[in-house]
């Protein structure tokens, strides 16, 4: 959006845009990547203690596991939201 601001207020067109508000803005996306991320982290370390036996290797993967899929719902967020379909 911003680059589209730069492009085309350089080719001598209006410089205002409106704010495009069929999109979310990225903190949405890293409050629900996070609240998902708890949730999913619970269960990862149920299920984890559940097969090992040991609190301490759950929350070693359980913690692993947090980080990892954090981080990669962000960007797949990220990239559904600039998809225009079943918008």
């Amino acid at each position: 959006m911003i680059l589209n601001q730069i492009i085309y207020s350089k080719k001598g067109q209006s410089s205002s845009f409106e704010e495009d508000k069929t999109s979310e803005k990225p903190m949405r996306s890293v409050l629900k990547a996070l609240s998902w991320r708890v949730v999913g982290t619970l269960d990862t370390l149920i299920v984890s203690y559940f097969l090992t036996g040991q609190i301490g290797l759950a929350t070693s993967i359980a913690s692993v596991d947090f980080l990892t899929k954090l981080v990669l719902y962000f960007f797949h967020e990220r990239i559904w939201n600039k998809i225009k379909w079943g918008k």
